[in-house]
């Protein structure tokens, strides 16, 4: 495993090589389709300047030579208070994902796990996810396992 990046709390100066890397990650979802984006790069990195300028989301980058290789967000939701247990935020990570030329070498466990130092020591209750099956073993070996209350519904797409 090579280590030869850093990981670093991200700024909202990187918004456009993050906004970048979002289109670059939902365009290998996408193989094999037209290789137009159907929105343009600019919406995202607005949105992605604004919500890191004023903290309604953290991420955290990986770094080689001074570019960005890899990502993960996060979004902190709160919770209805509740008189009987802690009403600690649950954090929502998304958006994880790591340049092809890193993959392997050790990128997405460290950006895991600077995600949950942090969120341990800011009180976090639970981090869910919803992991795709090529990274579903890197979050399990990172100690994220199946939830045994969470249930979901499907609204349809768009």
């Amino acid at each position: 495993m090579t280590t030869d990046f850093t990981v670093r709390p991200a700024r909202p100066t990187d918004a456009r090589s993050l906004a970048a890397m979002r289109w670059a990650f939902k365009q290998e979802e996408h193989e094999g389709e037209p290789p137009a984006p159907a929105r343009p790069l600019e919406g995202a990195e607005e949105w992605m300047r604004d919500r890191l300028s004023d903290g309604r989301w953290l991420a955290w980058v990986a770094e080689t030579r001074d570019e960005i290789c890899g990502h993960v967000f996060l979004c902190l939701v709160e919770r209805v208070p509740d008189p009987y247990t802690d009403d600690a935020p649950v954090g929502y990570v998304t958006n994880f994902y790591v340049a092809p030329a890193q993959r392997g070498k050790g990128a997405g466990s460290a950006l895991l796990e600077a995600l949950t130092r942090h969120s341990r020591g800011s009180g976090l209750e639970t981090l869910i996810a919803w992991p795709s099956e090529r990274s579903s073993p890197l979050w399990r070996r990172s100690g994220f396992r199946l939830p045994e209350e969470l249930v979901e519904l499907p609204l349809g797409s768009r």
